[in-house]
């Protein structure tokens, strides 16, 4: 897992998906694109975001401290990144 200080690019409503998790049986996701601090050209990333996480606001263009987790997984033999939001707190 990292932490990295990003500036929020967009983020999509939440959805809600069936969840085995969830005592209501559905969770709440949505995506959100981090960019790295710097300008246009630096790293981002788009981020998957689940639960009470993915129901927040975060305003376009506000810097925050995110945790990311990293995670591969494999489909019919081709193999996916997966980066997940874990924690967003706003950067005062």
């Amino acid at each position: 897992m990292k932490t990295k200080i990003l500036k929020v690019i967009a983020k999509t409503e939440p959805v809600y998906v069936q969840s085995k998790k969830s005592e209501s049986g559905q969770l709440a996701k949505c995506y959100i694109r981090l960019r790295e601090l710097g300008g246009d050209y630096e790293d981002e990333y788009q981020c998957t975001m689940f639960g009470n996480l993915a129901e927040r606001k975060f305003e376009t263009g506000k810097t925050v401290v995110a945790s990311l987790r990293f995670q591969t997984h494999e489909n019919n033999g081709a193999w996916y990144q997966d980066i997940v939001a874990t924690d967003i707190q706003p950067f005062n």
